[in-house]
């Protein structure tokens, strides 16, 4: 009863501890069929499973021709110098499938057995008939045989270099290819060393809104499927084809449910040979001034076809943004649009970079399930960066600094952030300070490296690269981390006349599900607010009046 009773002292550790309970029964339960990863849903909030338990996706995505033992020791390196816990890697259908019906498994075992000799998770991705619209990863027997396997004709008559998801041959080939691959999980990996798997890749096409073939005309100019016309709620339509329900939108939306319509039968045959979590990722529009059609990669999850792509495509889980937007009236917005109660938000792919970095305590603050910058291997040196390119050992760091942090609890993050819990800030230019509503208490945060003294704030970074992650533990009691900051606290009914007061300021790590202290915070390290550099540290306040 003692050691029960010490591990319910504090609201985390009760929080931790009912969390594993409710979700496992126990703190950690073992690897089995019945342990297979899966998301769950609660109050419009999800949480990805994995051996158990909640499991926040720590990822970084290798580059696309990175999976070959040529160059996975690089992509090692680079996991283990960022301290991620997942790697986001692809499975080439070329090479998965060289002949017609021999499949290869060579990579995705060679991949299975790295990522357990390294002790991290992986997210495999399926480039298939997709890869960023085009269908370049289609093995060379497939290439050879561009009738059967068709791309997309404009409006103008000329083939566009995308892939027809009017082709039933190609259909069938990519459900086939991908019932083989899931079918090789379930009997290769028995640990559940693969979380999730990405179906195809931004799929959808660029300059043509969609396919005008004589096959895909033929379905244009028919009624709109009933399904859709009930999950939009527009039964009215029935019997009207896609001009006459949509209008202006009718090319875009069509061409939304059909590659949707074809990637979710996709996902629905290799669903049930092994039901892992399945998502797409999608390139985006601009989710501010909303272009016209034609102008962004069209019949991909995009924001304004959400709803189309969860009626034609039920059997995917999650429709993911790739956010290769830097600043924060755009990437906040993605995280708003993308974080629904039908979806469970995740990051797939982002810019690798010190002021992207910043983005990854925004979306665990709304729920994400998981976050992972693009190409950190740096095999070719692509920059992703929008501006001046820093150095490729500054990129990591920027991303080691948010993951030596999170990685030691992952867990308890996952828990909390699955619980509506956290609340972050991110650094703005020229924007000092910002606050957090947390109930009877604000936190108001202001960006710079450490300063010391009454009457002195940190006055920003030179580049907005500063955040804060909080979490409300109880009333008066929160957990803190935060990367070239300070934050205090104050009370929300200033006219109480009532002065905050740090009763106990511990910094501390997590074991077994457990905050355990180091050390207390007092005197110079709490008379200004709590000040935090680039150095993982992460803080347990208790907060009182006097």
């Amino acid at each position: 009863m003692i050691a029960m009773k010490r591990l319910f002292c504090s609201p985390l550790n009760r929080i931790a501890f009912l969390g594993s309970v409710v979700l496992t029964g126990c703190l950690i339960a073992p690897a089995s069929e019945s342990a297979l990863p899966h998301l769950v849903q609660k109050d419009g909030r999800h949480a990805l499973i994995v051996d158990g338990a909640p499991f926040l996706i720590l990822g970084a995505q290798s580059h696309n021709s990175s999976a070959w033992p040529l160059t996975m020791p690089k992509v090692w390196a680079a996991i283990e110098t960022i301290h991620a816990n997942t790697l986001e890697v692809p499975i080439s259908w070329e090479q998965f499938e060289p002949e017609p019906g021999k499949f290869d498994c060579s990579i995705v075992d060679q991949l299975l057995a790295g990522a357990r000799e390294h002790k991290v998770r992986l997210v495999l991705l399926w480039f298939g008939t997709w890869k960023n619209g085009s269908a370049h990863y289609l093995p060379l027997w497939m290439k050879q045989q561009p009738e059967l396997y068709p791309r997309i004709i404009g409006k103008d008559g000329q083939r566009v270099d995308s892939p027809s998801p009017h082709a039933p041959a190609l259909l069938a080939a990519d459900m086939k290819a991908f019932r083989a691959l899931m079918r090789h999980l379930k009997q290769a990996d028995r640990q559940h060393t693969v979380i999730m798997v990405q179906v195809e890749n931004e799929p959808g096409s660029w300059n043509t809104v969609r396919d005008y073939s004589p096959a895909a005309q033929r379905l244009f100019t028919a009624p709109v499927p009933v399904e859709l016309l009930k999950a939009l709620g527009k039964d009215g339509g029935a019997g009207g084809d896609w001009t006459a329900v949509f209008g202006k939108d009718a090319d875009e939306f069509f061409h939304a449910w059909s590659v949707a319509h074809f990637i979710g039968q996709v996902a629905a045959a290799g669903k049930a040979e092994y039901p892992l979590p399945l998502y797409v990722n999608a390139a985006l529009r601009d989710p501010l001034t909303q272009p016209p059609a034609g102008s962004y990669e069209s019949g991909g999850p995009t924001d304004n076809v959400l709803d189309i792509w969860k009626a034609a495509a039920p059997a995917v889980d999650v429709l993911a943004p790739d956010i290769y937007m830097d600043d924060s009236a755009h990437y906040l917005k993605v995280l708003e649009l993308y974080r629904r109660p039908d979806n469970a938000l995740f990051v797939p792919e982002t810019i690798r970079s010190p002021i992207i970095a910043r983005y990854c305590y925004a979306a665990i603050a709304r729920g994400a399930i998981g976050w992972s910058p693009f190409g950190v291997d740096q095999q070719n040196q692509i920059a992703m960066t929008p501006s001046a390119t820093p150095t490729a050992d500054a990129v990591l760091e920027s991303i080691a600094s948010n993951y030596r942090v999170l990685g030691p609890m992952m867990r308890e993050i996952a828990q909390l952030s699955f619980e509506g819990r956290f609340q972050a800030v991110v650094e703005e230019k020229d924007t000092q300070p910002q606050t957090l509503a947390l109930g009877r208490w604000q936190a108001v945060i202001t960006f710079g490296p450490p300063v010391f003294g009454y009457g002195r704030n940190p006055q920003g970074n030179p580049e907005p690269i500063g955040r804060v992650l909080i979490a409300k533990l109880d009333e008066n009691e929160f957990l803190v981390t935060g990367h070239l900051c300070r934050v205090d606290f104050k009370l929300t009914d200033a006219a109480s006349g009532a002065h905050r007061d740090f009763l106990r300021v511990e910094e501390g790590s997590y074991e077994r599900g457990v905050f355990r202290p180091a050390r207390i915070w007092n005197g110079d390290e709490t008379d200004w607010g709590l000040n935090f550099g680039s150095a993982p540290q992460v803080i347990r306040v208790q907060l009182g009046t006097f």
